[in-house]
């Protein structure tokens, strides 16, 4: 099989053929934070934010963001998604919001981006909705947390949750 790699021959960026590769599933779950005031976290916690319930909001956002991945991320493949959940929750240790995003593929390639895609996109949705009352808020450490399916195996980060 050849490497895979977003270089052609001649040295110009690609998509990479995954054609030959065995279809198998994959799964795939990332987080993101959105550290804010502790005002800010009361406010959301109370179901009082001006733009109604962020929660959500961001949920849904994660969701449609996970199905138009390969339409934002050049050079992904687009993937018919067979699931996709985005928990949204308090978080009083950030203080603020914690997004985990998780999703799930029976194809050629992995669905990393389409996780961190959704957990990226719900923290920026809590960034929008609330940014009225909290300029300062940052989304902080959207990271990759496990990795299950494909040729490079599995992966877990130290720490993340089941």
């Amino acid at each position: 099989m050849a490497e895979l790699t977003h270089l052609d021959s001649e040295g110009e960026a690609h998509m990479v053929d995954v054609g030959d590769k065995p279809v198998t599933r994959r799964e795939a779950s990332a987080a993101s934070d959105v550290i804010m005031d502790v005002s800010t976290l009361a406010l959301l916690r109370a179901g009082n934010a001006a733009k109604g319930d962020v929660f959500a909001v961001a949920r849904i956002a994660g969701i449609q963001a996970a199905k138009r991945t390969a339409e934002l991320i050049p050079l992904c493949h687009p993937l018919p998604l067979d699931r996709i959940d985005v928990e949204v929750t308090a978080c009083d240790e950030l203080p603020g919001v914690r997004i985990v995003a998780r999703c799930a593929v029976a194809g050629r390639t992995g669905v990393e981006m389409e996780a961190l895609t959704a957990a990226a996109v719900a923290a920026l949705t809590v960034y929008d909705m609330l940014k009225a009352v909290d300029r300062d808020m940052t989304i902080a450490a959207t990271r990759l947390l496990t990795k299950r399916g494909g040729r490079s195996g599995d992966y877990r980060r130290e720490n993340a949750p089941a």
